[in-house]
């Protein structure tokens, strides 16, 4: 009995439209979609430049391609939900990677179930045409599909020893829920990974490939990565050769997380110290990953007939080969935070329907789901938000026949189960990689601030005021609301929440940024100006008030030097602060001496040493600097809290 009709039997109602106008009757049309977390454009383009690229060059050459333009906060589960449901993350419900268990208040992963909309998968099923799901963030449980899925819990096992699935607890890991049985072959383990399968990303020694996982172990975490993108690499290939969907979707990690464990290397030039010793085992990993994808695509497009088109694509960009302003960020847990994501990514298309040499036109998230529709010969729904990406197809362009294809919430089936055993391992290890703890709000928070981009300030107010409600203490969640009251003109009210959230966080820029708007709104420019660069004092790179004061045409340092000494011991102190991200802490400091002989009153420069002696280890050397600054600026709540972090 076809897919359809059997979910007919209980929601005949909500389906059966779906079914009468959601194919349509061309010859059948495969598509494989390969998703690449991570990959940088430019970088791609630079490998093919060099010929390093061979399948990514004839995509380019014989497809369409173009930058796919991602959306804040640059977080996977969130991104990659919205490519898969073509709805924004406000409708789909997906907002970080992790949620709140109401019974117990830990924190846990994200799962299908707390999905508000359909994805691709349930859509395709429900028009009786076949998917294969491998890898797909929250897509634990494992939905009833027709078809196959393997959920994104389906290597998390590899993090226990004897525990969950490791120990044979595959509940909601895979449908059908036997389907592991016969998947159990392709799923690679770390700890199988050879030194020679390795030494082709790194340089180690020929026993550590061994090692048993640690937390604190940069390699072990590079060993995980590479052990799920070959897994997942084995069972799309099997999925599609032995069941032949009309959708395969295959997704692979390890090339953002390759880039969070190491992109800073590459091709960096100048290093010293810890850092050159890090190039040096690991300088070559990115690229060698990045090979590695184009491999993996040229794999798929071996196994395409003429009947099939492939669908390559990156939620994101990265910031490859920029060191972080702070060097201690790369020791032992090697990661950065999303904050090193640009919002370019990359979308190609190759095969059936594909023009030759065709580009995209700005394609945005929201365009990939209606156009993977159209191009398998199912309408996208009116209810979507992007665009068919037709500029690089030719494929006929027809009217949107479906409205929705929500309704008949059931039809969205979850295989059972509750709470993950491996949960505490699977948030320890996103915490490893930068994204938990970091500058990005999570779930409810999120959704909050996408609700004000979106222009909806009654919603985004009301989500605020719930999450102070429930965290009156929390600043940050304080200065957001203010933000949306400002844009609601409720000036006095927003400036009374910045006031309590200064108070409480500090450090936080967004709260000084907000009072600036609303004083900017209020006529008073000069003390919107004050703010903003108040905001800067304590997150140099902050952009929103980077962008106010050059539009104002103001200089955005908060730090306005007023002789040639300050001048060039300012420049001095940046000099410095570029040696010390290289590592070279020694000359860092000559710098910072000759900088202080210039201007011993400019608190920068002491910062600055304190920074420096930290990472030297002479923690004593960095109480002194920040003692020293603060005697200079005693407002200075940056230098306070550092030094209280100091002991």
């Amino acid at each position: 009995m076809p897919f359809s009709a059997r979910v007919r039997r209980r929601h005949w109602v909500a389906l059966s439209l779906i079914a009468l106008v959601g194919c349509s009757s061309d010859s059948r049309s495969k598509v494989i979609v390969l998703a690449l977390d991570g990959m940088e454009p430019t970088a791609i383009d630079l490998l093919m430049s060099e010929g390093h690229m061979p399948n990514f060059a004839r995509m380019r050459q014989e497809g369409a391609y173009g930058k796919l333009i991602s959306s804040k906060p640059i977080l996977s589960p969130i991104i990659w939900t919205t490519i898969a449901t073509g709805r924004n993350p406000a409708d789909h419900r997906i907002g970080h990677f992790v949620t709140i268990n109401e019974k117990t208040g830990e924190q846990l992963p994200v799962t299908s179930q707390m999905r508000g909309v359909k994805a691709l998968w349930n859509v395709f099923s429900e028009a009786d045409k076949k998917v294969g799901v491998v890898g797909w963030w929250a897509t634990w449980p494992a939905e009833t599909v027709n078809g196959a899925m393997v959920s994104d819990h389906t290597c998390y096992h590899f993090l226990f020893d004897g525990g969950a699935a490791g120990a044979g607890d595959w509940t909601g890991i895979t449908y059908p829920a036997d389907l592991h049985e016969s998947l159990a072959p392709m799923i690679r383990r770390p700890a199988g990974i050879s030194h020679e399968e390795i030494s082709r990303f790194v340089q180690v020694e020929a026993n550590e490939p061994a090692q048993p996982f640690r937390f604190e172990d940069d390699l072990a975490h590079f060993k995980w990565a590479y052990a799920t993108a070959e897994s997942y690499r084995a069972i799309g290939r099997h999925l599609w050769q032995e069941q032949n969907p009309d959708l395969l979707m295959v997704y692979i990690e390890g090339t953002d997380s390759t880039s969070h464990l190491f992109g800073h290397l590459f091709r960096a030039e100048g290093l010293v110290g810890e850092l050159a010793e890090q190039q040096r085992r690991y300088g070559d990993a990115v690229e060698q990953m990045y090979l590695y994808a184009d491999r993996l695509v040229g794999e798929f497009m071996e196994l395409m007939d003429d009947d099939t088109t492939l669908i390559v694509l990156s939620d994101h960009g990265f910031q490859l080969g920029a060191l972080p302003d702070d060097p201690s960020k790369t020791r032992d847990l090697r990661r950065v935070s999303e904050k090193f994501h640009n919002l370019e990514g990359i979308l190609y298309a190759y095969g059936k329907g594909v023009k030759a040499r065709g580009r995209f036109d700005r394609p945005v998230l929201v365009d990939v789901a209606p156009t993977i529709l159209a191009v398998a010969g199912l309408s996208p729904a009116r209810d979507m938000p992007g665009r068919v990406l037709y500029e690089g197809f030719d494929i006929p362009q027809r009217e949107r026949e479906v409205a929705s294809y929500e309704g008949g919430k059931d039809a969205v089936a979850a295989a059972q189960g509750g709470d993950a055993a491996v949960d505490p391992a699977i948030l320890e290890r996103l915490r490893a990689l930068g994204y938990l703890d970091t500058e990005s709000p999570t779930g409810d928070r999120n959704l909050a601030a996408l609700l004000f981009q979106e222009g909806r300030y009654e919603e985004s107010a009301k989500a605020y005021r719930e999450l102070v409600a429930a965290a009156p203490d929390d600043g940050a969640a304080r200065a957001s609301l203010a933000g949306v009251l400002g844009a609601m003109g409720a000036y006095d009210e927003a400036l009374q929440h910045l006031d309590e959230a200064t108070r409480l966080a500090p450090l936080n820029p967004e709260g000084y940024h907000n009072r600036a708007v609303i004083l900017e709104k209020k006529g008073e420019r000069e003390r919107a100006v004050e703010q903003y660069r108040e905001a800067l004092r304590y997150s140099p790179a902050y952009e929103p008030s980077l962008r106010a004061l050059a539009r104002l045409g103001i200089d955005s340092s908060h730090r306005r030097p007023v002789g040639e000494g300050d001048r060039k011991a300012l420049e001095l102190a940046e000099q410095a602060s570029v040696v010390a991200r290289r590592g070279d802490y020694g000359g860092a400091m000559k710098l910072l001496d000759e900088a202080e002989g210039l201007a011993p009153e400019l608190a920068l420069v002491h910062q600055y040493r304190a920074n420096v002696a930290f990472l030297m280890g002479d923690k004593e050397r960095a109480r002194a600097a920040l003692r020293r600054a603060l005697e200079i600026e005693p407002d200075n709540a940056l230098y306070r809290t550092n030094l209280e972090k100091l002991g």
